[in-house]
């Protein structure tokens, strides 16, 4: 009988490590945190971190460790006046489970900015500056 209960036990937790630890391989959706968003559709890619915003060309296709980096542009200067000033980036992060760590370097100035921690499907918890939700013909545009 001890010997059903253990086995009955060890197929259970084989069976949660293995739907837990499954890689995501392509980044899609809404990824929220504390003053951060990702927006991501199949192509465009829509960062905030702060009163900052930026975007490159989707998906996002992470690597056997989670890890990934696209290239696009960055504005700094985002809010509460926009300045107009966009910065070539590069947009780097790591995702472990459900949770990213996402990081921009602006190549042309090498500001970082981040890094942000993000949850898959958490909405953004932005405080005092916008962020984009709504996807147009012309990529993601704020409301």
């Amino acid at each position: 009988m001890a010997r059903i209960h253990l086995l009955a036990s060890l197929v259970a937790v084989l069976a949660c490590s293995t739907a837990t630890s499954t890689r995501i391989t392509e980044v899609a959706g809404t990824w929220g945190g504390d003053n951060a968003g990702l927006i991501v559709t199949n192509t465009d890619v829509h960062v905030h971190i702060g009163c900052t915003l930026g975007d490159a060309v989707g998906p996002i296709r992470p690597d056997a460790n989670g890890r990934f980096e696209a290239s696009g542009t960055y504005n700094v200067d985002a809010y509460p006046v926009d300045r107009g000033i966009v910065h070539p980036a590069i947009f780097t992060g790591q995702i472990v489970g459900q949770t990213m760590t996402l990081t921009v370097s602006l190549t042309d100035t090498a500001r970082v900015v981040g890094p942000a921690t993000l949850v898959y499907g958490k909405e953004p918890k932005m405080g005092p500056c916008p962020i984009c939700r709504v996807v147009t013909s012309r990529g993601l545009r704020g409301r």
